[in-house]
This record gives C-alpha cells, structure tokens and sequence, in this order.
C-alpha cells in the first residue's frame, strides 16, 4: 500500500534532470518502473545518476516499510 509517508519519501528524493519513474501500487509490494525508452539514449555518466537515483528512491521507500522491486519493459 502506497501511504502518504511513502510518497512523501518518493518526492524527497530528486531525479537527474530529464529522467523519472512510475510508481507502481500492487497492494503487497510496489514497483518502480524505468521508462527505458527516456534511459536508452542518456549517457553513461548519466546513466549512472538514474541508476543511482533509484536505489535511493528503493531505499527511501524500504525505510517507510515498502517492500519495493525495480522493473523495465524490453525495446523490442
């Protein structure tokens, strides 16, 4: 369950210029999901702030007690 401390944690925590998520509710757990088409044409040094960005946006959101998985959908 998404609860107002979580998203409060979700938005303390700031995105590299350009980049964002989906915050996912799925009751027992949430999901982060990375746009991978917006990831795909960063660069590396870039690529590593996103990546970066979501293990602290992961853990803020543990820290208020969400279990939390990290997805993508495949570029076909």
């Amino acid at each position: 369950m998404y609860t107002d401390s979580m998203r409060k944690a979700f938005h303390a925590v700031q995105p590299p210029k350009g980049f964002s998520v989906t915050i996912i509710d799925n009751d027992a757990f949430l999901t982060i999901k990375l746009d991978e088409r917006k990831f795909i044409h960063m660069g590396h040094d870039d690529k590593i702030q996103a990546l970066q960005y979501v293990v602290s946006l992961k853990k803020a959101l543990e820290m208020e007690g969400a279990i939390v998985l990290v997805t993508r959908e495949a570029l076909k």
